[in-house]
C-alpha cells in the first residue's frame, strides 16, 4: 500500500510541476533587472522584484500610485531605471520624496505613463504614420514624442529631454513597460 501512496504522490507532484513549467514557458518572460517578468502579473507586482528599478518603486510608493498602477489599466510605462534616476541633479530624487513635493513627484511619474497597450510595434507603426514622430498624450496630461533612431526607440519630453528605451515590451497583466535610461520631464 506505501508504495502505491508514494507512487500516485509522485505522478501528482509530476504532473503539478510539469503543468507550471508549461505555464512559465507560456509567459514569454523577459529579465529585468536581474528578475524574471511574468505577463501575468501587474505593473507594481513585476517592478518590485527589478534590482535596476529600485528608486522608482520607491517614487512610485511616496506618490501614492502603488494601487492605480496595480489596477486594470491598460498602461504604457516608460520606466526609468535606476541610472536615469542618478542623472537628475544632485538632491532632485530625494527632494521629490518629501512628503510636501507628493503633487510634483505624481506629476513626473504619471508623465511617463501613456492610456493603453503600446508595445514597440505599435509605436513604430505610429511613428510611421506621423511621418517620423508620434506623439503620445501621457497620463499627466503632458506630451511626449516618440522617435527612431535606426532601429531604437526613444521619446522626447516637452523641454526637449531625450530618452533612449533600453528594454522594451516588458508584458504585464495591466499594459506594458518600457525601460529607460533618462528621466523626461513634463513643463512645470
Amino acid at each position: 500500500m506505501k508504495i502505491q501512496n508514494f507512487f500516485k504522490v509522485a505522478i501528482a507532484a509530476f504532473i503539478f510541476l510539469s503543468a507550471n513549467m508549461a505555464f512559465a514557458q507560456m509567459e514569454k518572460t523577459k529579465m529585468v533587472g536581474g528578475a524574471e517578468m511574468y505577463p501575468s502579473k501587474n505593473i507594481v507586482e513585476n517592478a518590485v522584484n527589478s534590482a535596476d528599478h529600485t528608486t522608482l518603486v520607491a517614487a512610485v510608493k511616496a506618490a501614492g500610485l502603488v494601487e492605480t498602477l496595480q489596477g486594470a489599466g491598460p498602461f504604457t510605462v516608460f520606466a526609468p531605471d535606476n541610472m536615469a534616476f542618478d542623472k537628475l541633479p544632485a538632491g532632485t530624487v530625494e527632494t521629490l520624496l518629501k512628503p510636501e513635493n507628493k503633487a510634483t513627484l505624481q506629476a513626473v511619474l504619471t508623465y511617463h505613463v501613456v492610456s493603453g497597450k503600446m508595445g514597440s510595434k505599435e509605436i513604430a507603426a505610429a511613428i510611421k504614420k506621423g511621418n517620423g514622430k508620434a506623439v503620445l498624450t501621457t497620463v499627466q496630461g503632458g506630451k511626449l514624442t516618440a522617435w527612431m533612431k535606426g532601429k531604437d526607440l526613444y521619446i522626447t519630453d516637452e523641454n526637449g529631454g531625450e530618452s533612449k528605451v533600453t528594454i522594451a515590451d516588458v508584458w504585464q497583466s495591466n499594459g506594458v513597460i518600457h525601460s529607460v535610461d533618462t528621466v523626461v520631464l513634463p513643463k512645470m
